[in-house]
């Protein structure tokens, strides 16, 4: 089934109960796609969880302690060379 925002808004408990009894229903927007209300059922969600961790596991990747082997506090240094400092 196909309907329009509008009709979306006009009709949202009809087209949601065309979605309980198992349809799909695209919704469209100036005559584009916009959105797809499909039933919930049984079926994993199209929808993934958002990943535990973003940069996935890497054996590879560096590691960062909260104690640093620079000692930030002994004055500006070179590191700020370039930043206007």
């Amino acid at each position: 089934m196909e309907t329009t925002a509008r009709e979306f808004n006009q009709n949202a408990s009809r087209i949601l109960a065309a979605a309980e009894r198992g349809e799909s229903i695209t919704v469209t927007k100036n005559g584009r796609p916009v959105a797809i209300l499909s039933p919930v059922g049984d079926r994993q969600s199209a929808v993934l969880a958002y990943p535990g961790d973003p940069m996935g596991e890497d054996d590879e990747a560096p590691v960062f302690h909260s104690g640093s082997a620079v000692d930030w506090s002994a004055g500006r240094g070179d590191y700020l060379e370039g930043f206007g400092s």
